[in-house]
């Protein structure tokens, strides 16, 4: 394991490498406002023992990683995409397997569409398809607005309940409680079918607390999504090229269904869901998971 804060046009981004650097390179790309490290030990490390070299970030405004005044340099969700393009540059790979998470695999399929020939394959976990503008369909549901006809299935009321509350709450205003907070959302985003591990849930969210360079800069991807909510181009799923992985759990609190939209729009993708998993990847689905992407990422040996 090999951890590198790589400068790339001014942005710094902090990365760690696992595994054999001969082996087939995997980048992993967290969700929105969510540091690398949320993918998990086990996770990793089941990668690396299959044979593939893995690499994970944190994006800008996340964790180790350069955090900015947004009203003096603002960026938009298209720079963040670039991020993904810059990590793989810092490596010196012309291509990789692309595996996002949530806000991660939109962002993959978005890189999948314009640069082809970055992708060697993509898999995407609890994710939305592009295009199907997913942030709309949840400001309408923790705004209370109907869903038009047409739009993507809203989350559950569970989790629309947790952040319609959290919206209209004061910020945390000291560790204990910012790290109760993070532990509550964890136990929503867990989906209610597996048990929920608050141990192994406050460990990370200690760890998440301690390694931010500023924990409320993560705020600014919302606000680049709002400098440019017309980021996802329409219709352009066709155009993937890369073998696709979809993965999604049985119980997806934030996204559910979107998956089989994501399948249904890419030629040739796989529709993996997983029994009982929400938008986490909690240990009881970790070696699954796990093993799917490595199947799906298997290269012709020489």
């Amino acid at each position: 394991m090999t951890e590198n804060l790589i400068n790339v046009d001014g942005v710094e981004l902090w990365t760690e490498e696992f595994g054999d650097p001969d082996h087939p390179p995997v980048l992993l790309v967290m969700g929105s406002m969510s540091q690398g490290v949320l993918w998990p030990e086990e996770f990793v490390g089941r990668l690396v023992a299959g044979g593939r070299r893995v690499i994970r970030y944190d994006h800008r405004d996340t964790g180790r990683s350069g955090t900015v005044d947004f009203d003096a340099n603002p960026y938009t969700w298209l720079d963040i995409k670039d991020d993904v393009l810059r990590v793989l540059d810092a490596y010196g790979l012309e291509s990789a397997h692309l595996v996002g998470h949530s806000a991660g695999g939109l962002l993959g399929q978005l890189v999948a569409v314009e640069r082809p020939e970055r992708v060697r394959t993509l898999t995407v976990i609890g994710s939305s398809p592009l295009g199907g503008h997913e942030g709309e369909v949840l400001m309408r549901a923790l705004t209370g607005q109907p869903q038009p006809e047409g739009s993507l299935p809203p989350p559950t009321p569970e989790f629309t309940a947790f952040y319609t509350e959290a919206i209209q709450s004061p910020p945390p205003a000291t560790r204990g409680e910012q790290i109760d907070r993070m532990i509550a959302e964890a136990r929503v985003l867990n989906g209610t079918a597996l048990p929920f591990d608050e141990d192994a849930e406050r460990r990370l969210a200690e760890r998440v607390f301690e390694r931010a360079r500023d924990l409320a800069a993560v705020v600014n991807h919302r606000r680049a999504a709002a400098a440019n909510p017309g980021f996802e181009p329409e219709g352009v799923l066709g155009r993937v090229e890369a073998p696709t992985l979809v993965i999604e759990g049985t119980h997806e609190p934030a996204k559910p269904g979107h998956g089989a939209l994501i399948a249904a729009a890419i030629p040739g993708a796989e529709l993996l869901m997983v029994r009982d998993m929400g938008h986490m990847l909690p240990a009881q689905v970790r070696d699954e998971v796990a093993d799917a992407i490595l199947r799906h990422t298997a290269e012709p040996t020489a």
